[in-house]
């Protein structure tokens, strides 16, 4: 997309944010009218620019991802955006993170307890690169499954039911990211592991896949999709996709050193993703009110899988 195109796409979120403010108005009459505080007015204030900015955000994402056959950081929703209101008094700030760049841990194990060994093995590398402990990745396997017999490091019901405060693990799929720190062993690595994986890739109906997206992947996770691929490979991975942005997963072929490896990835890689977490703060003084979201794009519409307010 060319700056232009890029710029029409920000003007939608703009527009929101001045519809919002014109409400605000009419709110800032009536809570004078009622004596309500002015605090409690910048609270409200500052919630519906939060909410303005998800929806614009999601309509920046239909509009530029709806009919391309790619996302990546190159793109205009992979920028932060700031709108400041003409008067100073207030802000709206929005940014977008695509879920698909991640490691979806709900794929690394099968519901028959069985390790889908191609992501667990990305899982590995990827706690390897972190210099982080093995034995989690092996708890968050028996948790996700639906079995009783633990793997070598994890851990099921027996383990769970032993604490001073017991609870029962799901063993289903991870509902939100936060959930990962009941995990045995993972709200210690929260912090360093959360940037790199998900609960919300796309996982197709019947299919074990859930492919990462070489356009949006960090360096640290395009260096666990394979041993092949080292820290010099994977800079050669970034610098690719930022000059030209990868159209399908082969493309990955392209960049020298990768055509072999490439061939046995294809399962597990694709080049555009279709969930995306929102982050959205509106500001009104020294007032913070925000958002976050986590939402699927499927064309022209979107849908809502996990939402927050603060």
């Amino acid at each position: 997309m060319n700056r232009q195109g890029g710029f029409v796409l920000v003007i939608v979120l703009v527009a929101v944010a001045l519809l919002v403010s014109l409400v605000t108005v009419f709110i800032s009459e009536v809570y004078l009218e009622t004596g309500s505080t002015r605090s409690s007015l910048e609270i409200t204030q500052g919630s519906l620019y939060a909410a303005a900015g998800i929806t614009g955000a999601q309509r920046l994402l239909t509009t530029e991802l709806g009919n391309r056959s790619y996302s990546s950081l190159t793109d205009t929703w992979a920028a932060p955006l700031m709108i400041a209101d003409p008067q100073g008094q207030g802000a709206l700030r929005v940014t977008i993170v695509e879920e698909n760049g991640k490691l979806n841990l709900n794929a690394i194990a099968l519901p028959n307890g069985t390790l889908n060994q191609g992501y667990y093995e990305i899982g590995q590398r990827l706690f390897r690169v972190l210099k982080l402990p093995m034995d989690p990745l092996d708890a968050v396997a028996d948790w996700v499954d639906e079995g009783d017999t633990p793997h070598p490091g994890g851990a099921e019901i027996s383990w769970y039911q032993g604490l001073k405060q017991p609870y029962l693990p799901r063993n289903k799929p991870l509902v939100t990211l936060e959930e990962l720190k009941r995990v045995k062993g993972m709200a210690e690595l929260f912090t360093a592991v959360s940037p790199f994986v998900t609960v919300y890739g796309d996982l197709p109906a019947g299919s074990p896949a859930a492919p990462i997206n070489i356009n949006t992947a960090p360096k640290e996770l395009l260096m666990a999709l394979d041993d092949g691929i080292n820290e010099a490979l994977a800079q050669r991975i970034i610098d690719h996709r930022t000059e030209m942005p990868f159209k399908h997963p082969a493309e990955l072929g392209q960049v020298p050193g990768m055509a072999q490896i490439t061939t046995g990835l294809l399962t597990r890689i694709s080049a555009k993703g279709s969930v995306f977490r929102i982050r959205s703060e509106g500001m009104m003084n020294n007032v913070i009110r925000g958002i976050e979201a986590v939402v699927r794009v499927n064309g022209s519409n979107t849908s809502v899988l996990y939402w927050r307010e603060y």
